[in-house]
């Protein structure tokens, strides 16, 4: 009769880990972006993962100005980009409606952000965020719908995970 409860806890853990591997969060960051996602109102699976897409480095990602999340984090860690016309090296730097992101003036004189156009035209921008490749720029038009999201994660489990304690 056990076994069902540690199976369900086994895939509780695993849909947990698989989200935290996938937007590179560690577990008390995780757990503090979880409480969030409680507090809001509405359904906390899906607050929670609107709360991970809306990251900086996941958004820096989902423009098509990193190949990767990680890469993206370390685009951010490096100052690369201005939020809102304000030099920020926070990858976890929470964005909302209206928040607007670019590649520093500096920046753009790269190698990199000067061979990214190609690179990034080939990737196609989720429809909650608006870019122009010509400026390097992009902003936040709404929060995620649910279908937008990577499918692979449950989020269901996730709340059960932490709803058990």
């Amino acid at each position: 009769m056990g076994t069902g409860r540690a199976s369900d806890f086994a895939r509780q853990l695993r849909a947990k880990q698989k989200a935290r591997r996938i937007y590179g969060v560690l577990e008390r960051q995780f757990r503090r972006y979880y409480d969030t996602a409680i507090s809001r109102r509405g359904l906390t699976g899906l607050n929670l993962l609107q709360i991970l897409e809306s990251r900086l480095d996941n958004v820096v990602f989902r423009l098509g100005y990193a190949s990767s999340r990680s890469q993206a984090r370390l685009l951010v860690t490096h100052g690369h980009f201005i939020v809102n016309g304000r030099r920020t090296d926070v990858p976890s730097m929470l964005l909302s409606q209206g928040d607007e992101i670019q590649v520093r003036e500096g920046s753009g004189k790269l190698n990199y952000f000067k061979e990214l156009g190609d690179f990034a035209e080939r990737r196609n921008s989720p429809a909650w965020l608006s870019r122009d490749l010509k400026k390097l720029s992009g902003s936040v038009a709404r929060l995620p719908d649910r279908a937008e999201i990577d499918g692979s994660l449950d989020e269901q489990l996730i709340v059960e995970y932490y709803s058990r304690r």
